[in-house]
């Protein structure tokens, strides 16, 4: 995998988001979380990546506009920290694939989301939705399944359905951290990381728990669940900033992977922090220009 300068292997973080905030666009940030009611854009996240020694980064969609996946693709090529962009593209329309083809002749473009949390269970068995996401694979672009907890059977279904397409489970399926619950959530998960071509991001736990409360054991059980379920060999680091940060910092969220991680193994260890991202986004694109960010 890519080397930082000092030696040590990359790391990334493979699930952030930038965006512009309108009230009418971001209606989903409920007043609990009035704190990222903001603009988030590379500078308020270049210093947080210095702190926490991370040099690259996979920024995800937060809107369904190509709009948006055209303006994060802009920022990725302005920005080449920026090593990979999963954007949005209209998978349920008839000329999906002509977006794609275009899309995809930006390097950078890495992976594809849409945000299936907000549909109902049956999206998933569209015909139209499955027509686009086979497309994905000709392009060598990864599918991200956001979903909640609740419709991981579901998305089980949906993955069989893909078995050649590379997918990643975003925020371990939004688990019910504030209520202590594990199950049926856990029983769901161990049945979906039964498939080779599933991965999933350590991100999203801390907006889950108490967002003033929470500690470190709340997570444990979650964490440990994903750890024995898809190995370290498909988790992948992810922050989920700034969302992240109605629940704790930047840095707080890294050090707290650092500690369900410091047990592992030093190959171990690094196929979280970045391994696994590079290879799995393939992000052959990070070069000597972020070689040099860790001084």
């Amino acid at each position: 995998m890519p080397m930082a300068h000092d030696g040590e292997p990359m790391r990334v973080d493979a699930h952030q988001h930038f965006w512009r905030y309108s009230r009418d666009e971001f209606d989903w940030i409920s007043e609990p979380m009035a704190a990222i009611r903001r603009d988030f854009l590379p500078g308020d996240l270049l210093p947080l990546l210095d702190q926490a020694e991370v040099d690259a980064t996979v920024a995800v969609q937060v809107g369904q506009s190509l709009a948006e996946t055209n303006w994060l693709l802009y920022l990725a090529e302005e920005n080449d920290w920026i090593a990979g962009v999963v954007g949005w593209v209209p998978l349920a329309a008839p000329q999906v694939d002509k977006v794609i083809e275009q899309l995809a002749q930006n390097a950078k473009l890495k992976g594809v989301r849409h945000i299936l949390q907000a549909e109902p269970d049956s999206y998933m068995e569209r015909e139209d939705f499955n027509a686009g996401m086979a497309h994905l694979r000709r392009y060598s672009l990864i599918y991200d399944v956001l979903v909640y907890e609740r419709q991981l059977p579901a998305a089980i279904r949906l993955v069989d359905r893909h078995p050649a397409q590379p997918m990643v489970l975003d925020h371990l399926a939004k688990p019910l951290i504030a209520s202590g619950e594990l199950d049926p959530w856990r029983t769901h998960i161990r049945e979906l990381a039964r498939r080779p071509h599933v991965s999933c991001k350590l991100s999203g736990l801390v907006t889950e728990a108490s967002f003033d409360s929470w500690t470190i054991e709340d997570l444990r059980p979650y964490v440990e669940t994903v750890l024995d379920a898809f190995g370290p060999e498909r988790l992948l680091f992810g922050s989920d900033w700034p969302v992240c940060t109605v629940a704790a910092s930047y840095g707080r969220w890294a050090d707290v992977v650092r500690d369900f991680t410091d047990s592992l193994s030093a190959d171990e260890q690094n196929a979280i922090w970045g391994g696994n991202a590079t290879k799995i986004y393939q992000l052959d694109n990070i070069n000597s220009s972020q070689e040099v960010r860790r001084a």
